[in-house]
Order: structure tokens, then C-alpha cells, then sequence
């Protein structure tokens, strides 16, 4: 699957956005700790339970896909469909996470609106507040020094809504095999380890300005990710009275 690597480069990219979402918790984290090696070794069983949740995910929707190609794979390329639409869904979260549909949404209200008549900017794209409803609960596993609870922590965090996460989703999807889902979303969550890690461990701390630019190029390697998905999923496409000798788009 020619993806993988770009799938870990977009979670190594995207993980400035982790940081700003799920950084108190990597620095909660080593609270109970004094040591640098215990610290480290608490983010790893952390950021394992976060891959077990994302795993979870790409295996069950990879087994979506793969029973509505059994149910449907007479009629039409289940598989070839969804992944054209993880694609269209990978390319448009990319260009709202790099701001392009905002200014072009502004653009186009600005052109339309009656001389003199001020255009109300858009609400900043975002995920779901729910990390400040779980934060609580997943606060109280990070403090107990029993590595299950900071385990059991890391997988209620994969749960938080994140659109940067289900785009990775639609993508696993697409694969139309509960291991390749797997894979894909293991990859995602295996590029958000590094940066996680070391904020955790107090080595580093990104600026607001730096996670913006990571942000930035993750962004367009999930534009880029959609578009290999989009173009592979079109090239297997079997219209009618077409025969293709291939199916499975992903799979390669």
C-alpha cells in the first residue's frame, strides 16, 4: 500500500495539532514520576493505548468495507467507490485544514455582498470541544501510577473527536480489509508518537507558530494522500459492460 508512508509523515506533521489538543495530558503524564526513563516509559504505554483506539477504528471500518464489497461487489467495485470517496473526503479535510476553503469561502462572500455591507469572518475550523468533557476522567488515569491506567487513558483519548483522525479513517475505509485498516491507521498513530513523546517528556515544547506550520504541510499530505486514493480508486472503477482485472484499489 503505496500510502503508508505518506499516511506516517501526515501523523509526524500532524501531531503539532496533537500537541495542541493533547499536550496537557502528555505533560500530565509524568506527574507521578520523578525519573526521565519512568516519564518515557509511561508516554509509550500512552501513546500505545491511542494506536490500540485508532487500530480498533481502521479495523472495524476496513470490515465495513470489505462486507458491502461482498454484499455488492456484483453490481458495482465497492472498494473502487470508497476509496474515491475517502479521497474527495481526505482532499477536502486537507484544504479546510490549510485554511484554502476558508479564504476562498470568504473570497467568495466578499464578491457577493452589497457595497458597504461588512462580511462576518467564519468560524475558525476546529474539533469538537469533548477533550475539556473528558479531560476530567482522563486527567484522574494519567495520575494513578498503575501503567493500565495511563494505558486505559491513552484509548479514551483516541476516541476524542479529531478530523484530522476520521480523514485517516474514510482512508482505512477504503482499504476494504480489516489488516490493511488496521495498518493504515496504526501508521497515522505511529507518526504522532515522536512529537507527543517529547513534549511529554519536557524536552521540547512547540510554539503556537510552529504547530501552525506543521499543521500547514500535514495538511497538504492528506490533500496529496486523497488524491493517490481518489486517482487509484478511478483507474479501478468497473463501469458498465467494462471489465477491470484488478479490484481491489488499495491493495497494491
Amino acid at each position: 500500500m503505496i500510502e503508508l508512508p505518506l499516511i506516517f509523515v501526515g501523523g509526524l506533521l500532524g501531531s503539532a495539532h496533537c500537541v495542541g489538543m493533547c499536550g496537557g495530558f502528555a505533560l500530565l503524564i509524568g506527574a507521578p514520576t520523578r525519573r526521565l526513563s519512568a516519564n518515557l516509559a509511561r508516554q509509550v504505554i500512552y501513546s500505545l493505548g491511542r494506536i490500540f483506539t485508532y487500530g480498533c477504528f481502521g479495523a472495524a471500518v476496513g470490515f465495513g468495507g470489505l462486507r458491502l464489497s461482498d454484499d455488492l461487489g456484483g453490481f458495482v467495485n465497492v472498494q473502487a467507490v470508497v476509496a474515491i470517496v475517502a479521497g474527495v473526503l481526505l482532499i477536502a479535510q486537507g484544504l479546510v485544514s490549510a485554511g484554502v476553503v476558508g479564504r476562498a469561502s470568504r473570497a467568495l462572500r466578499l464578491a457577493l455582498a452589497p457595497a458597504g455591507v461588512p462580511v462576518a469572518a467564519s468560524p475558525a475550523g476546529g474539533d469538537v470541544g469533548l477533550g475539556c468533557l473528558m479531560g476530567g476522567i482522563v486527567g484522574t488515569f494519567l495520575r494513578d501510577r498503575r501503567l493500565s491506567s495511563v494505558f486505559l487513558a491513552g484509548v479514551l483519548t483516541g476516541l476524542m473527536p479529531c478530523g484530522l483522525v476520521y480523514a485517516y479513517v474514510a482512508l482505512a475505509a477504503g482499504t476494504g480489509d480489516p489488516l490493511l485498516g488496521l495498518t493504515t491507521m496504526a501508521a497515522f498513530g505511529l507518526g504522532t508518537v515522536p512529537l507527543m513523546m517529547l513534549t511529554g517528556g519536557g524536552l521540547t515544547l512547540l510554539s503556537l507558530a510552529g504547530r501552525r506550520r506543521l499543521l500547514y504541510l500535514a495538511a497538504w499530505c492528506v490533500v496529496l494522500t486523497g488524491l493517490v486514493s481518489t486517482a487509484r480508486g478511478v483507474g479501478f472503477l468497473e463501469l458498465p459492460g467494462q471489465q477491470t482485472a484488478a479490484t481491489c484499489p488499495m491493495c497494491d
